[in-house]
């Protein structure tokens, strides 16, 4: 059941992640950023699936970065449906304005129900990311993210996630 649900959630959160910074020191000395991230995906068996992950953040320095980010997804297929909603803090540091490093902690709320066997499960799990990648400017004030984070409280036979890798790739407007 694990094996063919978070496959698929660790693919799709982590292949497509877009934010937008929207006012910098440099623009009005306005500080906040907005931003998120959407994930689409289909599947064998009628499966689909959707995520939505929107973000604030703050400016804390011109190279330090804190905030909440939230995030939701909704996948179905003829065997299964699940909704999961996760909240929490995050923290990214930008250098040289071509690398970053961040820390996401994420407080998970997981249903799930298996349509073939009437089972279902209510579960909660929190995961720590930490990573970091490489940034290339693409513009003006705009950048593509590509990186890596990792959960490292994942545990093999306990958690929901399949793996405690999630790729991802981006572009922040406004740093």
């Amino acid at each position: 059941m694990k094996k063919l649900i978070i496959p698929l959630f660790v693919i799709m959160s982590g292949s497509v992640f877009s934010q937008v910074a929207i006012g910098t020191e440099s623009q009005n000395n306005n500080r906040w950023t907005f931003g998120g991230g959407i994930g689409l995906g289909f599947g064998s068996n009628s499966a689909f699936y959707l995520q939505a992950s929107p973000r604030v953040g703050y400016g804390l320095t011109d190279d330090l970065e804190a905030g909440v980010v939230g995030s939701v997804s909704w996948q179905t297929s003829d065997f299964y449906k699940s909704t999961m909603f996760g909240v929490g803090p995050f923290a990214n540091y930008y250098f040289a304005r071509s690398f970053y490093v961040g820390a996401n902690l994420q407080q998970y709320f997981i249903n799930y129900k298996d349509k073939y066997y009437d089972y279902k499960v209510n579960e909660q799990e929190t995961a720590l990311y930490l990573g970091g990648g490489y940034m290339q400017r693409i513009g003006g004030n705009s950048f593509m993210q590509l990186g890596v984070m990792y959960n490292v409280l994942w545990r093999e036979n306990s958690s929901i996630f399949s793996s405690g890798l999630v790729p991802n790739i981006g572009f922040v407007v406004g740093l």
